[in-house]
Parts: structure tokens; sequence; C-alpha cells
């Protein structure tokens, strides 16, 4: 070894500890190594497994690579003489020095559980009750609007999957508006996204208490109704907390327990029903096929929460595109099969409250409205456990960017969640489902929707050219077409909302304006 590099490491610096690169001594005589063999357990940082030169590196070259491997160190004094048996009484065990450092999101979450998240924000309690609401806008013709408001939400998920193959940080349409156009846009689309969330947990929770009547009809008391809902909250907000493994594990065995219904449903209605009465005999109406359509579009998002928790995903830039794909194709597939079962089993299907129950019990008898109630029971409870899932990753990932309090962005040291953030968005979903007043931000719910989906394929040209072509996991084809062609879309639909939901989308714009500039400068000390 050259004498300077000699003299450096006998001087015990912490930098004589430092790995020079791929195969060669580091300026302290610890050899390096690969970059491939970065990052196992004990290894030097940067370098293959360190070899240690007692005779070069010096006491305190000593202790700096042990406490870097995560060695176990021997303790001084009394504990030391224990811990060698010197006195003969006792032995201490050897105590591992930690790495100091804040807790962090755990990546728990893998490719099929990701693929469950988006599957459960699509199809949820919208498709029990859709095929009445579309036939009675559009009549017979009710079909061609599944097949054009099922290319929009196409358009718009090719654009999250792009989009979200870019990070690997919580956030969604909040981190890509951010990112591609500034803080202040960013927040308001994170800020519309979380009570659009909230609006929804609220209203699907009571739809849960109404389906679970058909079997407990206690539930369908006012008592029944709100036990039944704080139920199902608390007992979600609880998985939710105590680890993100237990909350997809569920969602998961719920996204399993919602399509078998909806699968014997189609199965068995392309048997035993009157199929071509699904085809329509005449151009429709063209306002109300678009009338049709946006009531469908909202239906059919929910894929984007898949893009929310991408700080505890395996691998999001690698899973998330092809999970968002997977689940949009399927989702409106089933939605476009239940839709011409339900025409082919009910004549009158645009005047009919319960569509899957009834046209389940025409073919089936009772047991297959039993199915299809059932099936309800599973689905409204699944897409729950995902908005209360991602919810609160929406308040980390706004709290860590400084537009809400800090404490909102910790993480629980030993179940490696957002603790605060799951309590808080918890507790805030109970008292407003309760009390119903979350009629009012449902109609936040649609423009909030096709806000964020505006500013995401808006963002895609901006994130592909700041990224290297070699760095990209997944690139739509036909240039800025297809996020073009999304933008269009949305804005087409953002113009067909009526004058409550106008008014009370730009009340939540106005009120995250509020929130974004009045916000303390304590708030801002959390890192981006």
């Amino acid at each position: 070894m050259p004498a300077h590099e000699e003299d450096r490491c006998a001087a015990g610096g912490e930098a004589g500890h430092r790995s020079r690169g791929p195969g060669g001594p580091g300026p302290g005589g610890c050899r390096g190594a690969p970059a491939d063999d970065r990052g196992r357990r004990g290894d030097h940082p940067g370098g293959r497994p360190h070899e240690h030169n007692s005779a070069t590196c010096g006491e305190a070259g000593r202790r700096r690579h042990r406490t870097l491997r995560g060695d176990r160190v021997r303790p001084s004094g009394r504990a030391g003489d224990f811990a060698e048996g010197r006195r003969g009484v006792a032995h201490s065990p050897l105590r591992r020095v930690p790495v100091t450092a804040r807790p962090a999101l755990v990546r728990a979450v893998g490719p099929i559980g990701l693929t469950a998240i988006a599957i459960n924000g699509v199809i949820g309690a919208g498709i029990f009750v859709m095929p009445a609401t579309v036939a009675g806008i559009l009549g017979p013709a009710s079909t061609l609007a599944y097949v054009l408001a099922g290319a929009v939400a196409i358009l718009v998920a090719l654009s999250f999957a792009e989009a979200g193959s870019y990070f690997d940080r919580a956030g969604g349409p909040y981190l890509y508006a951010r990112e591609a156009f500034g803080p202040f846009i960013g927040f308001q689309a994170g800020w519309m996204f979380l009570f659009g969330r909230l609006a929804g947990a609220a209203a699907i929770a009571n739809a849960f208490a109404a389906y679970l009547g058909y079997f407990l009809p206690a539930m369908q008391t006012a008592a029944g109704r709100a036990t039944a809902i704080a139920v199902a909250i608390t007992a979600i907000g609880a998985l939710n907390y105590a680890g993100v493994r237990y909350g997809s594990m569920v969602v998961n065995l719920l996204t399993a327990a919602k399509l078998i219904p909806l699968l014997i449903f189609i199965g068995a209605g392309a048997v035993l029903v009157d199929l071509p009465a699904a085809v329509p005999a005449a151009p429709p109406d063209f306002q109300r096929l678009r009338e049709a359509s946006l009531v469908l579009l909202f239906a059919l998002g929910g894929f984007e929460f898949a893009s929310v928790p991408s700080e505890e995903v395996i691998s999001p830039r690698r899973y998330l595109p092809t999970a968002i794909v997977i689940a949009i194709a399927l989702s409106v597939a089933v939605y476009l099969l239940v839709h011409i079962v339900c025409v082919g089993a009910l004549p009158g299907l645009g005047s009919n409250a319960t569509p899957l129950a009834s046209a389940a019990q025409r073919f089936l008898g009772p047991a297959g409205a039993a199915l299809m109630a059932a099936g309800a029971v599973f689905s409204t409870t699944g897409t729950n456990s995902t908005i209360l899932l991602i919810g609160p990753r929406i308040l980390y990932a706004l709290a860590g960017g400084g537009h809400l309090p800090p404490a909102l962005a910790k993480v629980h040291p030993r179940f490696r969640t957002p603790h605060v953030a799951v309590a808080v968005f918890t507790s805030a979903t109970l008292p407003l489902a309760l009390s119903g007043t979350f009629v009012t931000l449902a109609a936040l719910n649609a423009i909030a929707r096709l806000l964020y989906s505006i500013t995401t394929c808006a963002a895609i040209p901006i994130l592909r050219r700041r990224t290297p072509p070699e760095e990209r996991t997944f690139t739509l084809p036909f240039g800025p077409l297809i996020p073009a062609l999304g933008v269009a879309a949305s804005v087409f639909l953002l113009t067909g909302v009526n004058r409550t939901q106008a008014m009370v989308g730009l009340a939540g714009l106005a009120g995250g304006a509020v929130v974004y500039w009045a916000k303390p400068r304590s708030w801002a000390k959390t890192p981006e």
C-alpha cells in the first residue's frame, strides 16, 4: 500500500473506509467491489465485503467498519466484562450497534396486491346500480355508452400508467402534477383527490350498510346502520394502522370475493338470457350518449388508486403500469358484460332499483339474488378497504411536501405505516358517513377526477422529456397522442357537469388555494 494511503488509514479517519470503486483498494486499504455487490448485509457501502487490514486500518477504522456492517460490537466496561465472562457471574448478550435513521415506509405490496388495489378502485358499489342508471338515460342504446366511456377511461389509465413508471414515491396525481407544473398545481390535484376519496368512502360505507341489511334486517334501522358503518370503518382503519401488509391482504381477499359472484352472474347470464336484446337497433341521441358516458366515466375511475402508495410497493416503476392496464381492461370488460346480461334479462331495466339482484333472480332464482347481495357486500367493503388504504398516503405525501402539518408525515417505528395520517383519515371518514353530508362532497368527486386526470395526462410529455430513454420502464406509443386525447376527452366531459358540481368544484379549489397560501412556515420544515 502506498505510504500516503497507509498513513491515512492508520489515522483512523472515516473517509479511509469509503470504498473507491470496483475491485481496487480504497484509500484506507479497504478493497472495493463491483456495484452489483452493493446492499448486502455486512458489505462496505459501495463495495464488496470489506477486507479489513488490522495492521493498517487503525482502531477507529475497525470500529467504523464494524458499525457500517451492522456487526455485533462488544460492549465496553462492566458490560464488556460480563460479555467476556471474566466475572464468572453472568454473560451479557452482544449488542448490535444500530444505524440511527427516521422510520421509513416498508415496501410490502407486490404486483398482485397492486393490481387488486386498482381493480377495487374501479369495481365498487357502482356496478350494482349502473346498468339501470345508464339504461334510464339512453334506453336500448345504453351498451354504446359503455364502449365510449371505456375507451376514454383506457386513454386516461394509460397516461397514469406511464406517469407512475417515473416514480417510486407516494403521491400519485399530486406527485405527477407537482413535478410537472410546480407545487401549487400539484397541491390542488392532491387536495381534490383527498376530498374525492373522503366523499367516496362515506358514500360507499352507506351502500355497504344497505346491502348488509339484506341478510341482517336489524341493519336497516338507523341504529343498525350506524353500528355497521362504525364497525366496518374502524376495523379497516385498524388493519391499515397495523401494517400495509394486512391492508393489502384484505384488499386481495375482497377482490376475489367480489369478482367471483360477478363472473358467475356473467357466465350464467350468457347461457340463460337473450343477449341479442343488448344490441341497439338505432343510433342513440348524441347528448344522451354524452350524459350516460359521463356518468359511466366516474364509475370506471379508481384505477389511479394504485399510483398513490408507490412508496410501499415492490418495484413500482416496473409493476404499476402493468397493474393499471390489467385493472382497467378487466374492469371495463366486467362492466360491459354485466350490463349486457342485465339488458337481456330485464325488459324494464331503466326503472329497476336493484338490477343485478333482479336479473339474477330471474335466471338463478332466490339463490341468485342472495349471491348478488353478498357480492355487493364484498364489493363495497373491498372498495372502502382500498380507499382507507390509499387516502392516508395522500395526506402523508402532502405533509411530506410541506403543505400539511408535519405530523401527518410521521411513520410508525414498529408498523412502518403513516399512522397519524391513517388515524386522521379514518376519523374524518366515520362522522362524514354517519351524518350523510357526503352528498355535497360527492359532487366534488366528479370535478376532482376530471381535474387530476387532466393534470396527469398533460404532465406526460414533460415527465417524458426529463427522463432519459434508458431510464424509462414504460412509454406509450404514438408520442404525445394518447395523453393529448386523454386531456381532450376529460375537458369535453368537464364542460358537461351541472351547475351544482361546478360550484362545489370551484369551492374545493378555492379552499385548497387558501390552505396552500395561508399555511404556516413550520409546515415547510418537512422535507419534500
